[in-house]
């Protein structure tokens, strides 16, 4: 039992394939971490100063800058440490702490993804009903939804990898992920299965439904209406739909990178697939979202030329 519990730490082993130009890559994830606090403090600034943005749409689009600095800043600083000091150990303490994080992100950004595209939905088939639908009361209440509920279902799935002991101590990549640890425990255990597949369908069922339902009535609307009409859909909806392709890509390449074999591709490309949530769309979000958005994009053009944001 003695040898059983004395693994208290890891080694992330991916690290070792970024030897050879480390300070071109901390260069490298400094500059994109740098572009996230920026991009999306602009974004939330704008947001937050600007009264005339203060509606739901506005307000989600600040929840998902929120939660972008959150997720990134939950790996990158973690893997410029690492870069510059040449330890990738990590003990059992921090790694469950990245674990937590990491899968809060990702579970908090497909939330409100799902929230934002009923706020669309609302917005184009109930537009009479709109105001009292997405009322600021309720608005509210979702935002708060949108953290609390991943919240609650990822902790009750966590506080079972918490209990395990773990024999092995190799994590293949550069931050530590829940499927990966749970592969060094000690012992097999079906109830962490059956829970992991449970938590999983509370997770990605509903919100992929809401999202679903929402496109099958928008798209159903827009069948039916004007050009103008047309346009006026496809542009307000247009980010949203990019952030979920985006997320989409994101949660593919994890998927793929934790349950399937892929030997045949260079390793560094495996590194990027597997931070491309934590580093690509943090970027690409509020990119889209302050181009295409023209109430955010005329706003951030008066921040950066002078002119008073009222």
């Amino acid at each position: 039992m003695e040898n059983v519990s004395a693994v208290t730490s890891f080694i992330l082993t991916a690290y070792t394939e970024l030897e050879d130009h480390k300070y071109l890559y901390f260069t490298c994830f400094l500059l994109v971490y740098i572009l996230i606090l920026l991009a999306n403090s602009v974004l939330i600034m704008v947001i937050f100063i600007d009264r005339t943005l203060h509606e739901p749409m506005y307000l989600f689009v600040c929840n998902l800058a929120m939660n972008e600095l959150y997720g990134s800043t939950s790996l990158l600083p973690s893997i410029l440490g690492h870069l510059l000091s040449r330890n990738y150990e990590i003990s059992l303490t921090f790694c469950l702490l990245q674990i937590f994080c990491i899968h809060l992100y990702g579970s908090v950004e497909f939330t409100i993804l799902a929230l934002m595209s009923y706020d669309r939905y609302v917005a184009i088939c109930r537009p009479l009903h709109y105001h009292l639908l997405m009322s600021p009361r309720k608005v509210g209440i979702l935002i708060s939804m949108c953290w609390i509920y991943p919240c609650i279902v990822f902790g009750l799935y966590f506080m079972l990898t918490v209990q395990l002991t773990f024999c092995g101590r190799i994590i293949e990549k550069v931050y530590c992920i829940n499927f990966a640890l749970i592969k060094l425990s000690c012992f097999e255990s079906p109830i962490q299965s059956i829970v992991g597949f449970f938590v999983t369908i509370l997770m990605i069922i509903p919100l992929l439904l809401v999202i679903l339902f929402s496109y099958a009535q928008i798209l159903r609307i827009c069948i039916f209406s004007s050009k103008d009409s047309q346009t006026k859909a496809l542009q307000t909806c247009s980010p949203h739909i990019l952030a979920v392709i985006s997320y989409a890509v994101a949660a593919f390449f994890e998927v793929a990178q934790s349950r399937l074999r892929m030997s045949h591709i260079p390793h560094k490309a495996r590194i990027f697939f597997s931070i491309y949530a934590l580093i690509v769309t943090p970027i690409f979000n509020p990119v889209v979202y302050g181009i295409c958005l023209h109430n955010i994009r005329g706003q951030i053009y008066k921040l950066f030329s002078g002119k008073r944001i009222h």
